[in-house]
Formats: C-alpha cells, structure tokens, sequence
C-alpha cells in the first residue's frame, strides 16, 4: 500500500527500524511461511514515493509544520489508524458487504426462538433446533473454511451462503405451515454451510499487511469491534422486525441480508487473498505447535460469554424486569466494542503471548464485578455498570488471540485456523451456557455469576501453562 508523502521531510527515506515497512506492490502475493516473518516483516525496506503534484523539493525543506491533516486531538489521534486501514485500496468496498453479511449473525437464533416458539408454544423446541443448528455448525465451519483457503473465498462462500439462506427459508416454511418438527431440526441445520465473513475479513487485511503486525493489530481491533456492534444490535434487529411485522420477518431479512453482503464481499476479488491448493504435505492447524492449547483458551473464554448470558437473564428475571436482559447484556457489548476501538489505536506490545496472558488476567479480574454486584447489591443498575466494565476486556482478548492465531497458523489455512478458533467459542458459548443454566436451577441467579468468572480464571491459566512450557 503506497505511503503518503509527509510534508516535513526534505527526502524520502527508507522506513524506521523499529516499525516494519508495508510490502512493495510486488510482494502482495507472497506469503510468510513462519511466525518470524509475520512479526518483522519484509527484509528490505521500501523507500517512500516523492512528493506528489505541485510541490516541490524545497517547499517541502521549508515547511516544519505539522501535516494539514494530522488530528490535533485525543478522539482524532485515536481514529487516525483506523482512517489509515480504511484507506488500503479496496477495503471500504469488502467491509461494507461484510458489515451486510455479518449483522445478520446476531439475528438468526433470535429470530428462530421467537418464531419457533410463537408458532409451537415450546421454548424447549425452539433451544433445542438453535442447539442442534450450533452443534452442525461446529463439525461443517471447519470444513467449509478449508474449502475457502483452497478454493478461493468468491469460489466457495457464495454457493455455500446461498445453501444456508435456504435453509433458513426452509425453516421459514416448515414453522409457518406447521410441518412436523424434525424437518425444523433438518431446516436449520442447512444453515450450517454459513461461510465465517469474519474470518475471511480477517484473511484479507492479513494478506494486504503483512509484514506490519502494527496495521494488522489495528484491523484485528477493527473486526473485533465490529463483531460486538453485530452482536449487539443483531438481536434488537431481530426482536423488532419478528414484533412488529410478523414472527418470521427477522429470518427472512437475516438471509436476504446474508446473500447480498457476501455478494458484495465475494465481487471485490483484487483484495482476496489467493488459494492455496492442498498438497500431501499439508496438515490440518490443529497439528501446528501450540495451535491445540490456543484451541482450549477459546472453548475457555467462550464459556464465559455463554455463561453471562443465561446468568444475566435468569437475574433480571429473578428481579422481575426480565425484558430489560437484553439492555444490560448490551452495556457489556458497548464496552468491549469501545475498548476494542481503542485497544487498535495503541501501538502493541511485541510479545503475542504475554500480551493475551495480560488481556486474560485483566479479563478474570473484571468478570468479578458482576458477582460482587450481583450479590452485594441485586441492583441491575450495578450490574450494568460491572458488565461495562468487564466487556472493556473482552475486545483486547479476542484481538490478541486471534493475532496469534494468524501468527501460528500455517500459510495459505488462515481461513480453517480462525474457523477453528470461532468453532471452540462456540463450543465453550454452549457448554457454558449449559453450566450456568445447572447453577442457576440448582443454586440461584446470583450464585451463576460464578461460572463465566471462574471460566476466565481457567482460560488464564490454561494460557499461562502454555507459556511456560513455550519457555
């Protein structure tokens, strides 16, 4: 990506030594083939271009004042990297169809349980279809990634996305004209095929910046962001359109939103990473050193948001305002986004793992509060505060993992490491989802609080083990 000349200097010299040049337009293709060369990037730095039309060489001698364009405050410095990452030839166009294609993540269980539901009279059925489309998920995400990274992204996620919106207007079907509910359960598992937009997003700033892990951090803070904003608003999307249009408007906007955001993804092909035809010699992520305890970290601090979940509606249930559960898991949501935001701005620290390890302690400590509050106070107020707060750890961990996921991930599998990651997740959303539901019956609301901190306390130290043995 071509470097803006900077006013204040008299010649173009080469980059600094300390922060890794961006690769020549000739590199773009090549891949790095060890961590080493993802965390220092290119050998031989790139001279910056001259300076552009109408200046000249002295002009540029006499000027020390700072660029026109340099943000004067904290809010500008801030959003400065992420103007920069926009700014890559290409990347407003593949972030506007993943922003269409990923929203309606947020949107489908909701609107399968208040459909499901509303039609049979059965919140049973309606978790258990949502529970068997998460447990297809998790054997076909895998498979449907590695057919990305050989294929090629265009190749294979717009056949495989047309495939889930069919499942999804097939569930619409089957509920709508009361057909007999096992095909709910086939129906939705169709949707399974869904390609991981995020993982192909983040693919794609991986193979536009390598070689500059400070740009890449960036846009790992980006898509984390992003995930949250999804995740947040999805499931307000979802209840508003199934409440005030009918029960099966969310699904139906959910898929027509999902095939037209991966079109729109799938036609910017000058930023697709390219394909990586399989050879005898490659071996699945999970055979990489280090890559199977990376594994355990995600089902670790998937439970964790599992668990938050379904602890935080039986409380607001339990204190008798269970319609505002989803405003106070939101405020968890808006401070993971906001601290993601705001973890891209800041230069990282070079060591990956002992960055996550940080992030993961910070993460076990915050997750505290909610059980402080919870059993000190019993105000939702309180709560809502603590799960703020904890939430400002959630986006500094997800961005640190999945950075290092792409450091240890074998090249041209990038897409079946993320997929990987995300499939453990969602393993750990539903086994700790489940865990906190035990607690809950069994014990009280209050009392589930304990599950997603003592699920992060376990992703810390399972992360820690790893480091030492790494040592």
């Amino acid at each position: 990506m071509p470097m803006e000349p900077e006013p204040t200097r008299t010649q173009a010299p080469a980059a600094a030594p300390d922060r890794p040049a961006a690769p020549a337009p000739s590199t773009i293709g090549a891949t790095p083939s060890t961590d080493a060369t993802v965390a220092t990037g290119s050998s031989a730095p790139r001279p910056s271009p001259s300076p552009g039309p109408g200046r000249t060489e002295s002009a540029a001698a006499g000027s020390t004042a700072a660029p026109a364009t340099t943000p004067r405050t904290a809010g500008g410095r801030a959003l400065a990297p992420y103007r920069r990452l926009l700014a890559t030839p290409g990347a407003r166009a593949f972030t506007a169809g993943n922003l269409i294609a990923r929203l309606p993540m947020g949107m489908f269980s909701v609107s399968a349980v208040i459909m499901i539901a509303g039609a049979r009279g059965s919140y049973a059925l309606a978790g258990s279809v949502t529970a068997a489309g998460l447990a297809a998920t998790a054997v076909v995400g895998p498979w449907t990634a590695r057919l990305v990274d050989r294929y090629g992204q265009a190749r294979v996620a717009v056949p495989a996305t047309l495939l889930a919106a069919l499942g999804s207007l097939a569930l619409l079907l089957c509920v709508r004209y009361d057909a007999p509910g096992w095909t709910l359960f086939a129906a939705y598992a169709a949707t399974a095929t869904t390609p991981n937009t995020g993982g192909m997003s983040r693919a794609r700033w991986a193979h536009l910046h390598r070689g500059d892990p400070e740009t890449l951090h960036t846009a790992n803070s980006f898509e984390q962001a992003v995930d949250e904003l999804c995740f947040m608003l999805g499931p307000v999307v979802a209840a508003f359109l199934c409440s005030s249009l009918f029960p099966e408007a969310g699904t139906l906007v959910g898929a027509v939103l999902l095939v037209t955001g991966v079109l729109v993804f799938a036609a910017q092909r000058a930023t697709e990473p390219p394909a990586a035809p399989r050879t005898t010699a490659t071996r699945s992520p999970l055979r990489t050193p280090g890559f199977p305890p990376l594994i355990a970290v995600f089902l670790a601090t998937g439970a964790v948001f599992g668990a938050m979940e379904v602890t935080t509606i039986a409380f607001a249930d339990d204190q008798g305002h269970r319609s505002a559960a989803g405003m106070v898991l939101a405020f968890q949501a808006a401070g993971s986004c906001a601290a993601g935001l705001l973890y891209g701005s800041v230069r990282p620290a070079q060591h990956v793992r002992r960055r996550l390890l940080g992030c993961l302690g910070a993460m076990t400590l915050l997750m505290t509060g909610p059980l402080v509050a919870a059993s000190a106070t019993g105000s939702l107020l309180a709560l809502s505060a603590t799960l703020l707060l904890a939430g400002a750890a959630t986006a500094p961990t997800m961005v640190t993992g999945m950075t290092l996921v792409q450091r240890i991930t074998p090249p041209g599998q990038l897409n079946e490491g993320m997929t990987l990651s995300v499939t453990a997740l969602l393993g750990g959303i539903a086994t700790g989802s489940a865990t906190a539901g035990w607690v809950v019956e069994r014990l009280n609301p209050t009392a589930g609080y304990a599950v997603p901190a003592s699920a992060a306390a376990l992703a810390l130290v399972l992360c820690a083990a790893t480091a030492g043995r790494r040592r």
